[in-house]
């Protein structure tokens, strides 16, 4: 690829570049260190959306769980294979805060989430009190 910086990326280009890096972070309560990669845009849309009931508004239980289903959503493997699926999301929300905090801070600055975001992701609604608590 041109290293040009005065010129504008082609679609290829674009398409061509893998931008999404596993990071290492350190988790002591478990005893070693775990990947952690991004959402995809596609992801963050869908994890997004899973928030908002039929009415358009935050839905506060299915909202509760974003600091355990975004950690569940970002730790992979060496190969960038997810750790955890949908069904893994409460098992997972039982271990250390701390640790899951940690986690959750990178997966939030690698995936380009504001705290802003977060914070409207995650605000309080009453709204629908559904037990849907999907992964996106």
């Amino acid at each position: 690829m041109n290293n040009d910086k005065s010129r504008l990326l082609t679609r290829d280009e674009i398409l061509a570049v893998d931008d999404r890096k596993i990071e290492e972070v350190d988790v002591p309560e478990w005893g070693g260190k775990v990947g952690v990669v991004g959402l995809t845009g596609t992801e963050r849309d869908e994890l997004s959306g899973s928030l908002i009931d039929a009415k358009g508004q935050v839905n506060a239980r299915r909202a509760i769980n974003l600091q355990t289903r975004l950690p569940a959503l970002c730790m992979v493997n060496e190969q960038g294979a997810r750790l955890f699926t949908e069904a893994d999301v409460a098992r997972l929300g039982q271990k250390s805060a701390a640790a899951l905090k940690r986690v959750f801070d990178a997966a939030q600055r690698l995936s380009g989430l504001s705290e802003t975001d977060v914070a409207e992701m995650t605000k309080n609604s009453d709204s629908s009190q559904s037990d849907d608590s999907g992964l996106g």
